[in-house]
């Protein structure tokens, strides 16, 4: 695999390594039984004899006091690092015909010079080796990633009891990217809920999550514009935050359209009223989030310390800060610009849509149920209902019209659509 990766020259990688030493030298030391047999010597004997001499074995204690040490027995270190000293080391045994015997090793074993594994590396219990590299300069993990992805699946070497698995930083950014978007989703279901206790109206609280929703749009095209790179944490994080912030904006102008429907205002009035005075401080809250997050965004720095004490305030812009920070703040500054043209525009247009479709979409299908459809990803199945809603009011207004059209006494009001 790794031979296959280095002969296409995957762009953006630097070096592969691998963990495992593949061309660790060995000295295997093979019993020749049929000798050992033959002079009456076990395995377990020659193995003792090589194990006392490499690494010792203990043949007795001595105690001083309340201290207690082993007594090892081994060879010098002159004779341990001494392949010949290893081997012509004797294995002395009791034979019962022929009495006490000694017989060098070398007698008895047969000599191989191989290479094998450094270590074996397990995960989940399995053998496992691991291929690693840097990413270059003005390349990104990621798309590096990507690219291994389809290299990977090319190559036909494999055999069926090996598997090939891609993990490190493109498997944490998964598994990050998938636990920010439970904890988005888990934020808009409170949020709706919330929502939905304060206004008592479904269509509302989803013309507010809809602003959410305009302000990923505007991230995702802030970013595309730029071509800045996207970090799926703080990219996430900043979404996640902006959540809060957009909501707001549009709690603002549909609370006061209700409050100005109240006062007799019809809903057209209302909407346009509530936009008109709403459009300061929504777009105050923009603004001080916006400039705030500039001085993050561009690694703004000044050394407060040097400020006061030499009135040098060490100005600079970059840092090893801005590499992780700068996601975040460009994340909240894209979706707050985008969603502030959203919640003077397409707030109000929902609000009004909804408000008119409210009458006749529940007396088609017969109960406030049919708000419930707009709670994506329902709203799929709602669309298509709001189309055949208006389609039908369209077709009983010109009934009306054809029907009503020499009655004098009949207005317009009600001949005409309410849509």
């Amino acid at each position: 695999m790794k031979n296959y990766l280095d002969s296409i020259n995957v762009p953006g990688i630097e070096e592969l390594k691998m963990d495992v030493d593949l061309t660790n030298p060995e000295i295997s030391l093979t019993v020749d039984r049929e000798r050992a047999l033959a002079e009456g010597v076990s395995s377990a004997q020659i193995g003792s004899a090589i194990r006392t001499s490499l690494f010792g074995r203990e043949v007795s204690k001595i105690k001083e006091g309340n201290d207690e040490y082993k007594i090892q027995l081994r060879n010098n270190e002159l004779q341990r690092k001494s392949l010949v000293d290893l081997l012509n080391t004797k294995v002395s045994f009791f034979d019962m015909a022929r009495g006490f015997k000694s017989i060098p090793i070398i007698n008895l074993v047969k000599v191989d010079y191989t290479s094998t594994l450094g270590s074996v590396i397990r995960k989940d219990y399995k053998r496992a080796i691991t291929l690693t590299s840097n990413v270059l300069q003005g390349y990104t993990p990621t798309g590096v990633n990507q690219v291994l992805a389809q290299d990977i699946g090319n190559f036909k070497k494999k055999p069926d009891n090996v598997s090939i698995t891609q993990t490190g930083e493109g498997k944490q950014q998964a598994e990050t990217g998938a636990f920010l978007g439970k904890a988005l989703v888990i934020a808009l279901m409170i949020i709706l809920l919330i929502l939905v206790l304060q206004f008592n109206s479904i269509s509302k609280s989803v013309i507010i999550l809809t602003e959410i929703v305009f302000s990923i749009i505007g991230v995702l095209l802030g970013f595309a514009l730029t071509g800045m790179t996207i970090s799926v944490v703080m990219t996430g994080i900043g979404i996640v935050g902006l959540a809060g912030i957009v909501v707001k904006n549009g709690i603002l102008v549909i609370e006061f359209s209700d409050e100005l429907r109240s006062r007799g205002l019809r809903t057209r009035e209302a909407v346009i009223q509530a936009g008109k005075t709403r459009i300061i401080p929504v777009m105050l809250t923009a603004l001080a989030a916006i400039l705030g997050f500039l001085p993050i965004a561009f690694g703004f720095n000044i050394n407060f310390i040097t400020l006061f004490s030499d009135l040098n305030p060490h100005i600079f812009f970059g840092g090893d800060s801005v590499v992780f920070w700068k996601p975040l703040s460009w994340t909240i500054i894209f979706g707050l610009a985008f969603a502030f043209f959203m919640t003077l525009l397409m707030v109000p247009g929902m609000y009004l849509i909804a408000e008119r479709l409210r009458r006749p979409m529940r007396n088609m299908f017969g109960g406030k149920w049919i708000s419930f459809l707009g709670i994506p990803p329902l709203t799929l199945i709602f669309i298509p209902l709001m189309v055949v809603a208006m389609v039908r009011h369209n077709w009983n207004v010109k009934r009306r019209r054809k029907k009503f059209k020499s009655n004098p006494k009949v207005n317009e009001a009600f001949i005409g659509s309410w849509l």
